[in-house]
């Protein structure tokens, strides 16, 4: 019997809902709640492509040239994105993660990043995937299990199904008051501005197809946060709304709308809007904005999720677990 390309398979069940989470990258590969899907995830024989579902750590995004200054010394990455001479999304996409606890709707999984050129330190991630009668959980612990201080960051990469709609009739809401603006060739930061004004004003829930913008492929900070200190980004349909939320930890959420137009994907991979929970933003390695320095043993822990909004409208409250 051929192995799955993302290997293992963790089926997780809780009332109507159903995930999979997979062994390669410890990623998301599907999400529905009472028969809708929330994600626009890949089929099982398939490969995730343009980071589908996928965890990113240390870094998330982009680092220029792959080369970053760290504890007065210069390190170099390779460069995972020729197209714009980056270091990409992190070490852990492609290895392999094994479960250390296990319940019909949890699986809690782990992995070790060694050192490496450009990368010296060691790093447990533990990722907690819960499901809820109306969604799913991440709750994510980087620790620092080396000698020295580590720089981390984290991100996530899911993509919120479009129900088979144009992405343009869809409506986004991002509760944020910044944009983080990008050079075109390498897509890492010049500087962060306020929206007010501008096309990436997305506050008030825009329809996509009235967006002035070819394709958005950005972070924004500044966050609208509930009581609970989380922020909600919400994508409405004709067939529902699906929200995405972070926790204290995840001051940013990256939008990426350039896989929503299902000419050039993969077979069986359908088009979806990528909403991003991250940590920090892009070249967070070289420009300090956001980033974590563990002290040996010290630890980061951060949480986002993933819901069916009832009715269509409002806004799903997270609530932290241990």
């Amino acid at each position: 019997m051929a192995v799955p390309p993302t290997g293992e398979q963790w089926t997780l069940r809780h009332g109507g809902a159903e995930a999979v989470v997979v062994e390669c990258g410890g990623g998301l590969r599907s999400l529905t709640v009472g028969g809708h899907e929330l994600v626009a995830g890949y089929p099982g024989d398939a490969m995730p492509s343009s980071g589908r579902g996928q965890l990113l750590v240390p870094w998330p995004n982009r680092i220029r040239d792959g080369r970053y200054p760290f504890a007065g010394q210069e390190h170099e990455l390779p460069v995972t994105e020729r197209a714009t001479g980056t270091a990409s999304h992190g070490l852990v996409r492609w290895e392999s993660f094994t479960a250390a606890e296990r319940d019909e709707d949890r699986v809690v999984l782990r992995h070790t990043i060694h050192p490496r050129p450009g990368y010296p330190h060691s790093i447990e991630v533990r990722v907690d995937w819960s499901l809820e009668a109306t969604g799913l959980r991440c709750a994510s612990t980087l620790t620092n299990t080396g000698a020295a201080p580590a720089p981390v960051g984290y991100g996530a990469h899911p993509y919120l199904a479009l129900s088979a709609i144009p992405a343009a009739d869809a409506r986004l809401t991002v509760p944020a008051e910044e944009v983080v603006l990008v050079d075109p060739g390498t897509k890492t930061p010049v500087r962060t501005a306020p929206v007010g004004g501008t096309p990436f004003d997305l506050r008030h829930g825009p329809r996509l197809g009235d967006v002035d913008l070819e394709v958005l492929d950005h972070a924004f900070t500044g966050l609208a946060r509930g009581d609970d200190g989380c922020w909600t980004v919400t994508l409405e349909t004709p067939a529902g709304a699906i929200a995405v939320w972070g926790d204290e930890a995840m001051g940013w959420v990256q939008v990426f709308t350039g896989k929503s137009d299902p000419h050039g994907l993969p077979a069986g991979q359908p088009p979806g809007v990528a909403i991003e929970p991250l940590s920090c933003p892009a070249d967070a390695f070289r420009s300090g904005d956001g980033l974590v320095v563990l002290d040996p043993g010290g630890s980061w822990r951060g949480q986002w999720g993933i819901e069916l909004v009832p009715g269509g409208g409002g806004s799903p409250r997270a609530t932290a677990t241990g």
